[in-house]
């Protein structure tokens, strides 16, 4: 794995969490402003916004770069929209990277020819 995918899948993890808990947030706004006086659900929105388009802009850069299969991608993106898939999302994304990490090692030391 080249830095510049290292990088695009890194991005895509570290934006995942957060914007997974700025939908649950959000979800916690909406049900405040039925409820109660307190209404956050337009700054919220806005926060949970951003950090979705970015979730979304680093996952096509990511799907780009690692040149992963249409089932894999459909997959990050489908944990974008659940309320709790960016933790899910992070998690898969770190162990991939470890994953990429220790197959660099042992090509480097000759272990393995791949």
């Amino acid at each position: 794995m080249d830095i510049k995918t290292a990088t695009a899948l890194r991005r895509l993890r570290l934006v995942s969490a957060p914007e997974a808990v700025s939908f649950l947030i959000l979800l916690l706004c909406s049900v405040l402003k039925r409820t109660t006086d307190f209404n956050a659900v337009p700054v919220m929105g806005a926060v949970h916004g951003v950090l979705f388009v970015l979730y979304v802009i680093f996952w096509a850069d990511a799907w780009n770069r690692a040149k992963w299969p249409l089932r894999t991608a459909a997959l990050y993106f489908v944990l974008s929209v659940l309320p709790t898939g960016g933790f899910f999302a992070e998690r898969k994304l770190r162990r991939e990277a470890e994953d990429a990490v220790i197959a660099a090692r042992a090509r480097k030391e000759g272990v393995v020819n791949a």
